[in-house]
């Protein structure tokens, strides 16, 4: 499986931010083909000082070449492009693998 991980720095204007993505881009994220499932949340925090982020969001994909090949289609381009509506504070896209495992 393949991760993307996308974290978002405080926006300008937060209301905004959240109103924006949860009315608007995550719409969008909901008919995203490819993906097998996604994840976000506005309740980040980290075990001592202030976070650095103000959201976060995941989406898993079978693969590599899935994720790529989600993220290079016409949607995928609509997402990426949607994130300059909300996202004042920037975003920081990271990807990885994530191997199967049990404890």
């Amino acid at each position: 499986m393949q991760r993307l991980l996308v974290l978002y720095p405080p926006p300008a204007d937060p209301d905004h931010f959240r109103d924006y993505y949860l009315s608007h881009h995550l719409p969008l994220v909901e008919d995203w083909p490819g993906v097998l499932a996604w994840r976000y949340s506005f309740d980040v925090a980290t075990t001592t000082g202030e976070a650095p982020y103000f959201a976060v969001f995941e989406a898993d994909f079978a693969d590599a070449a899935a994720m790529a090949a989600a993220r290079e289609s016409p949607h995928g381009r609509r997402l990426t492009a949607d994130v300059a509506n909300y996202a004042t504070g920037g975003v920081v896209v990271i990807h990885y693998p994530v191997p199967d495992g049990a404890s």
